[in-house]
Order: structure tokens, then C-alpha cells, then sequence
């Protein structure tokens, strides 16, 4: 059985949904994208990753022609069609379809794409082993900000790690770690939590805003600043945020073993209070 999906204003059976070969995003990448984790048949902090949506349209002077309530009600639409119980939303958003013109054309309609992907999230055999991360150099643009549809960078950094056996890659610049492909890269030194400063240079990560929410609860500390890849594997333990792994240990960098090649206490500890808030539809707005 088919899913639905939603495009520029229609529900439809996924075999049936078309975009134009002229349209913007797919002839220039000329769009923003978002992802939002459902649980439970539950929104995890949608409203957060619609806040980014907007920040990141704003950014290339992309006007939404939805609002925030609309664009909520898509998704949850698109949750009751397809029966999703776990997994997530795609939303990308695009300028519109013109003839090719490096230019913004003038008076032109943007695109909007919707679609779910059930995968597992709360149970995942992953986080009893751990993942294997691989270093390599971050070759992207100077806007990582902007959660671009620009995802050439990513999606080498993705395929040179799944080419040496590895599921994520952290992408290092100037000799510091900035994050992962398609994650926030954390390490763990005692009760202290260490991540790097947001900037231009990293995607300002819902789950990891979740995480420092909550900050309190899991009695760490954070410390906000870069650290080098021999930092992280000589770290007591290391991990990656995201809204389709959550909180996910790392266990081996660049065939280093981290904790004995095993997760850690605290990632595992942090995972267990992200997914009680993530249950609950999470809280951040």
C-alpha cells in the first residue's frame, strides 16, 4: 500500500505526486528542508523545527506561504493517513518552479513537498552497540546554518562512511570537530556534556536543544566550546543528537574504541530522558 504524501496543496498516493523538472529546488537546490521525529503517532517538538524552517527561509529570502498552524496540520494529517506510529515527516520547501535563472525569479510560487518514513526510533539495536563514526574533511558551504537542500557535502561525508563500515561521519575543519553529516556531535568528559559553540559553521540542532533543556533534570553540566578529534577519542564517552537517531552513542571514531567500545552511562542515561519527553510530543516551541 501506497503513502500518502503531500504536494503544494494536495494529499496524494505517493505514486501519483509530481514536481516540476523546472522547479527551483531541483535545479539549483534552492530550498530548505526540515525533519520531525514522530513517536508514539506524536509530533517531537514540530513547532521547534518549524521555528528553524522559518529562520532558514528568511535567511535566502524565501517567503512561507503557510503559516506555522497549517504547516502543523499538514503533518498531522499526513500522521493519520499513514498510520504512523514511529518514524518522521519530511518538509521541503522550495522557491518555486521558473525557467533556469541563477536570479530570484519575480511574483513566483513556492513548492511544498510532505512525506513520512516509518523507522524505529525507541528500540533500535544500535543503541545497545553503539555507532562507529568516521573522521573526514568538512568540504561545505559557509552557511551550515541554513538547513539547505544543499546536501552534496553530506551525502559524500554519509557514503565515505558507509564505505569504510561506519553509519556516521563528523566532518573536521581547522582541526576541530564541527559536527556530524547529518548530527550534532557531543562529548562527555565526567558530568560535563561538551558541543561547540552554534555559528555559521553548524546547523543549530533541535534535538540538541532538547537535550540542553532538559539539562538540569539529567544533573551534566555543558560546556559550549570546539574540541579536536583527539580530544573526542581520548573522551570518556561520546554521542550524536538528532531528530532521526535522538541521542545515539558512539562507540568507535576512526577505529578508536570509546568506554571500552561500549555505551556510555550518560548517553544512556540521556537517551532515556529524551524519550520520555519525546513521548509526550516534547515541549520545545
Amino acid at each position: 500500500m501506497s503513502r500518502t504524501v503531500y504536494v503544494n496543496g494536495a494529499f496524494l498516493p505517493e505514486e501519483d505526486a509530481t514536481i516540476s523538472i523546472f522547479d527551483r529546488g531541483f535545479i539549483f537546490g534552492d530550498g530548505i528542508y526540515e525533519v520531525s521525529a514522530v513517536l508514539g503517532g506524536k509530533l517531537v517538538d514540530c513547532e521547534a523545527h518549524l521555528i528553524r524552517l522559518e529562520r532558514s527561509c528568511n535567511e535566502i529570502g524565501l517567503k512561507l506561504a503557510w503559516s506555522r498552524d497549517e504547516l502543523i496540520a499538514i503533518h498531522q494529517e499526513l500522521i493519520t493517513r499513514n498510520k504512523l506510529d514511529e518514524g518522521s515527516i519530511y518538509l521541503q520547501v522550495s522557491r518555486g518552479a521558473a525557467d533556469r535563472d541563477f536570479a530570484f525569479p519575480k511574483d513566483i510560487k513556492p513548492s511544498i513537498v510532505l512525506f513520512t518514513q516509518a523507522r524505529q526510533f525507541a528500540d533500535t539495536p544500535q543503541v545497545k552497540t553503539g555507532i562507529k563514526v568516521v573522521s573526514t574533511l568538512d568540504l561545505r558551504w559557509a552557511r551550515r546554518d541554513i538547513k539547505s537542500v544543499n546536501l552534496l557535502g553530506p551525502v559524500l561525508a554519509k557514503q565515505f562512511a558507509a564505505e569504510n563500515g561506519a553509519q556516521e561521519a563528523w566532518l573536521v575543519e581547522d582541526g576541530v570537530v564541527t559536527e556530524g553529516a547529518s548530527s550534532t556531535a557531543w562529548i562527555v568528559k565526567g558530568k560535563t556534556l561538551i558541543s561547540r559553540p552554534l555559528s555559521n559553521k553548524v546547523l543549530p540542532g533541535i534535538t540538541r536543544k532538547a537535550v540542553l533543556a532538559f539539562l538540569a533534570e539529567s544533573g551534566f553540566t555543558f560546556e559550549e566550546r570546539e574540541f579536536t578529534l583527539a580530544e573526542a577519542i581520548d573522551a570518556e564517552e561520546a554521542f550524536i543528537t538528532s531528530a532521526t537517531s535522538l541521542v545515539m552513542p558512539v562507540t568507535t571514531i576512526d577505529s578508536h574504541s570509546i568506554h571500552n567500545g561500549a555505551p556510555g552511562p550518560a548517553t544512556l542515561r540521556l537517551r532515556e530522558i529524551y524519550l520520555e519527553h519525546a513521548r509526550k510530543g516534547g515541549v520545545l516551541g
